[in-house]
C-alpha cells in the first residue's frame, strides 16, 4: 500500500472563519463540499468539518486521514495485517474511502483521488 500523505481532521464551529485562517495559513484555497449533512472544506493538509454535534460526535473518533494510491490496495493490506474495514470502500466527492479500525483500536479513514476528473 503506498501512502501518499496525511490529512488532520479538525471540527470547528464556525467553517467560514476557519476556512479564512487555513487559507492564510497555508496559501491553498478550500475544496468545499457537503456529506450527511456536515459542511467540509480541505485546505491544504487540513480537514474542516462543521455540522451537527451528533454527525461531529462520529467524526471525531477519527484519528486521521490517510491518503493512499489506491483504497482497493489499501483494503487488502488492511485486512491482511488485521485491521477491520468497517465502511466502504465507497465514493465520495473527492474520491474513494474506507474506515478501518486498527489492532490498537485507532480509527483512520483512508482515501485515494480514483473516480476525480
Amino acid at each position: 500500500m503506498e501512502i501518499i500523505g496525511t490529512t488532520l481532521r479538525i471540527c470547528v464551529d464556525d467553517l467560514d472563519t476557519s476556512v479564512a485562517f487555513y487559507e492564510r495559513l497555508t496559501g491553498a484555497e478550500a475544496l468545499r463540499f457537503e456529506r450527511g449533512g456536515v459542511a467540509v472544506a480541505a485546505v491544504g493538509c487540513f480537514l474542516l468539518m462543521s455540522g451537527p454535534e451528533a454527525e461531529l460526535e462520529v467524526l471525531r473518533k477519527v484519528t486521521a486521514t490517510i491518503a493512499v494510491a489506491d483504497v482497493d490496495d489499501a483494503h487488502s493490506r488492511l485486512t491482511d495485517v488485521g485491521a477491520k474495514v468497517i465502511a466502504g470502500p465507497v465514493p465520495t466527492p473527492v474520491g474513494r474511502n474506507l474506515i478501518a479500525v486498527h489492532p490498537d483500536g485507532s480509527v483512520f479513514e483512508y482515501v485515494d483521488r480514483k473516480g476525480v476528473a
